[in-house]
């Protein structure tokens, strides 16, 4: 029909159709722009476009090092009996926990760490959460286990890291300020008496 607009030189047609078309666009994009989202942000957390780019190595180092200071953090905290609640990103975007809490976009450093979890601290009750290479937010709120497998003496830091661990696939690493115990939830399950060495090679 477009041929035949385009020969005959029906102008009112093929305005019409380009009209059309440009709205057609906009409404396949307004509709899949969850999709579109969603897939933007698996592409950044999952560092695809890094190894893609042949970054690999770098990032290896980068992660060792990130590892290595937020298990020196945990140990010091634990030594101290400060609570801490550090959630660290994998595939799973954690953006909508990020947007309802305080943001930092800061370079993962233990010194960070355990100022947020210092009790005096107004963002210590709540949980922090490691985006790659960096502490993104604080004071973020997580939604606590309901399952009745958990040992009742564990407490709300504790029941947010198994609520989380359930929710997403992320890392949990949780200090007790009770008894300074280090323990990580992944896939619903919380795995306690870790140590610096430990922790860190987990």
């Amino acid at each position: 029909m477009l041929l035949v607009a385009a020969v005959f030189n029906m102008t009112t047609i093929l305005w019409i159709t380009e009209k059309l078309f440009s709205v057609a666009i906009i409404a396949i994009v307004v509709v899949i722009q969850p999709e579109l989202r969603r897939a933007l942000e698996q592409l950044g957390t999952t560092n695809k476009l890094s190894r893609f780019l042949g970054m690999d190595k770098d990032l290896n180092a980068k992660k060792k090092e990130n590892i290595y200071k937020i298990s020196i953090a945990a140990s010091e905290l634990s030594k101290q009996k400060n609570g801490a609640l550090i959630v660290i990103e994998r595939d799973n975007s954690l953006n909508d926990y990020i947007q309802k809490s305080k943001g930092i976009y800061a370079d993962i450093s233990n010194d960070l760490l355990m100022s947020i979890f210092f009790p005096n601290n107004p963002l210590h009750d709540g949980g922090v959460i490691v985006q790659g290479d960096r502490i993104t937010c604080a004071g973020a709120v997580f939604p606590t286990s309901n399952s009745a497998k958990i040992n009742r003496r564990l407490g709300t830091r504790h029941r947010a890291a198994i609520g989380m661990s359930e929710n997403s696939d992320a890392i949990i690493v949780v200090v007790s300020e009770e008894t300074g115990a280090i323990s990580i939830a992944e896939n619903g399950k919380l795995t306690r008496g870790y140590s610096r060495d430990t922790l860190k090679k987990t």
